[in-house]
């Protein structure tokens, strides 16, 4: 079987684990999956083409979580936050797009080593932000997910407020769905999913299955704070490599 973008063997075994560890991490926290795996890939790879296997992926996921977020979701937060997505998906990821390989690289990893501090840092709000207010990261989420990492601004932004972990948890994971479910047809308008993303998900399935079936089962057993934070200075040591790289 040929393998999709041009992958060697040896890549593609590397991204599979690099899918197992992202997948575990989606299946314990609910956010994470895109940024790791994609900060992994661009290791080794040009990953524009593999965000909207990223993006399938993340859909996929939903179907073997759902069951257990439900009764956790916080619809009124969910849906502010996508209206905002909804506002910059098509602009941004049209930009992204015409991006070169290096650009696109630079780009990915900026954005995730600046999001990444934020959440490092720790940030604290007194109080829940209510309805409309949510819009606003909305926007700042669809501009991000052109590179693939929409959840981390949001991330950031639930984290700063007194919000429960399995509330946090749901209310990220569909919002994942609907963001990516978002991006997709715009990607595929500018030439981003073709033939071989499809061979991609198809390949990834198992892998996903097995990251986020051992992830779930891990929820609730350790300190959430604790692996978040692991997580994070995951994201920012590859991302900065990821930037020296590029720029040396």
């Amino acid at each position: 079987m040929t393998l999709p973008f041009d992958l060697s063997t040896g890549q593609a075994l590397y991204l599979a684990a690099a899918l197992f560890v992202a997948a575990f991490v989606r299946g314990y926290s609910g956010f994470g999956f895109s940024a790791v795996f994609i900060i992994f890939a661009a290791l080794t790879t040009n990953p524009l083409p593999l965000i909207p296997v990223v993006f399938s992926c993340e859909i996929l996921m939903t179907a073997f979580q759902a069951r257990g977020i439900r009764p956790h979701i916080d619809w009124p937060r969910a849906r502010w936050l996508l209206v905002g997505a909804a506002l910059a998906t098509v602009p941004s990821i049209t930009l992204m797009a015409r991006l070169g390989e290096d650009h696109a690289r630079l780009a990915i990893s900026g954005l995730i080593f600046v999001l990444s501090l934020i959440l490092l840092s720790g940030w604290q709000m007194k109080s829940p932000v209510q309805g409309r207010g949510n819009a606003g990261i909305g926007i700042i989420a669809g501009i991000a997910n052109s590179a693939g990492v929409g959840g981390l601004p949001v991330a950031t932004f639930l984290a700063s407020q007194p919000i429960p972990q399995a509330v946090f948890r749901a209310t990220m994971i569909v919002f994942l769905t609907g963001i990516d479910a978002m991006a997709l047809p715009v990607m595929g308008l500018n030439g981003l999913v073709s033939s071989q993303t499809l061979t991609g998900i198809v390949l990834a399935f198992p892998i996903l299955g097995a990251g986020i079936w051992t992830g779930t089962r891990f929820f609730g057993r350790t300190s959430q704070t604790q692996f978040r934070r692991m997580v994070i200075l995951l994201l920012v040591t590859l991302s900065a490599f990821n930037i020296a790289k590029v720029l040396l």
